[in-house]
């Protein structure tokens, strides 16, 4: 199967929201706890990158799992989380497995309001957080933009074209004072509508097997960056 329907997708994002709010593991820790336990020791040499974000991180694995098949890529996205969600999972999904990187994509799910409502400077705050967690324990960020999106089939009444680009100027913003590697994909991937071009996603949020590989040579070149980066 090429990639997942449109339709498919939004019912994981709806479910998984609604799992997320009735669930007493509300940052979803059971997830990943087992393959963290499993993932191997890293060999001499290996440079191990972790990929924390939500369901565009998730279903890259599963549309372009060649990908993923380089076993430094660690995939840790979990379908409609917020940025609030990946900061309660972050020392158990990043930091204890021990990456030489780790690359943020969140904030998509924090606009459309997956969790309630929230402002740009708290979803900032989130990922701020996790940076400077990452920092701390000697684990080099990039920092990746918002994808585009004007609409969200599963929250019909959010216009997020703006917000997405006001929240992307602020992630910009802080990378380029923190000297961490900023990862613009949103330029790569709009349209003149301010949203995620049609060849690139056939709901207008979640990037198909043609959008990862836009992706995935910006992501690549990213993530060499930071590894040259000596703090």
């Amino acid at each position: 199967m090429k990639y997942l329907f449109p339709a498919l997708l939004i019912f994981c994002q709806m479910s998984v929201y609604s799992q997320s709010n009735q669930s007493e593991d509300w940052p979803n820790l059971r997830k990943y706890a087992d393959s963290n336990k499993l993932l191997p020791a890293k060999t001499i040499g290996e440079k191990r990158i972790v990929f924390m974000g939500n369901s565009i991180t998730e279903f890259w694995k599963q549309i372009d799992s060649s990908f993923f098949a380089n076993k430094s890529f660690v995939n840790r996205g979990i379908s409609g989380q917020t940025s609030s969600q990946m900061l309660l999972r972050f020392r158990q999904d990043v930091i204890d497995i021990k990456p030489d990187v780790v690359v943020i994509l969140a904030g998509i799910n924090d606009i459309a309001e997956n969790t309630g409502p929230i402002s740009l400077e708290d979803i900032l705050g989130n990922i701020i957080s996790m940076c400077e967690l990452a920092k701390t324990n000697k684990i080099k960020v990039v920092l990746s933009s918002v994808l585009p999106a004007n609409k969200f089939l599963w929250r019909m009444n959010i216009k997020p074209a703006e917000k997405v680009i006001r929240l992307n100027d602020m992630i910009r913003s802080y990378a380029a004072k923190n000297n961490i590697v900023f990862l613009d994909y949103y330029s790569a991937m709009v349209d003149d509508q301010k949203g995620l071009g049609k060849e690139f996603s056939e709901d207008g949020v979640h990037p198909n097997l043609k959008g990862y590989k836009i992706m995935e040579p910006l992501v690549v070149k990213a993530i060499s960056k930071a590894l040259k980066h000596k703090n």
